[in-house]
């Protein structure tokens, strides 16, 4: 059967017919969270995902679960709700911004050809899904939050 959606890209694999993904997804944590009951703590998992095609589309999920696969499966299909477009200018931003979340705030600056990514931990997760191969960034704020780098970001 041919897949419904015609937008989505599909090709055959040892006789299977299997969608292709566009998005790269990376885990960019995973915490152990509980709940205190009357019968003592309720222990679960949140998963911070975030998802991107290297062309200018990224996004941020963040899920709860159970089990550390379905909570990031969970984050997964939100961060694919999520999806921003980021302006590109020869695989750079066209200018320097400055943004905050929480106590967070990140400054990103376009570097020349070459340079490459630098950036901390959560924050090149999300530039290098963004499709940005040449950057330079801070993380500023007093917390080292990986959600909060993340949404600031």
């Amino acid at each position: 059967m041919i897949a419904k959606n015609p937008k989505v890209e599909t090709e055959l694999i040892k006789g299977e017919l299997v969608e292709k993904n566009p998005f790269e997804e990376r885990v960019v944590e995973v915490n152990r969270i509980s709940r205190t009951v009357a019968g003592g703590r309720r222990m679960r998992f949140r998963a911070l995902v975030v998802v991107g095609n290297r062309n200018g589309q990224v996004g941020i999920g963040l899920a709860k679960s159970n089990e550390v696969a379905s909570a990031t499966a969970k984050a997964v299909r939100r961060a694919k709700k999520s999806l921003i477009t980021v302006p590109l200018s020869n695989e750079t931003i066209p200018h320097a911004v400055t943004m905050h979340y929480g106590s967070a705030q990140v400054i990103l600056k376009p570097a020349p050809a070459g340079t490459s990514v630098i950036a901390g931990g959560p924050v090149r997760a999300v530039v290098e899904l963004a499709g940005i191969r040449n950057i330079s960034s801070k993380i500023i704020g007093g917390t080292s939050n990986k959600l909060n780098n993340v949404m600031a970001t």
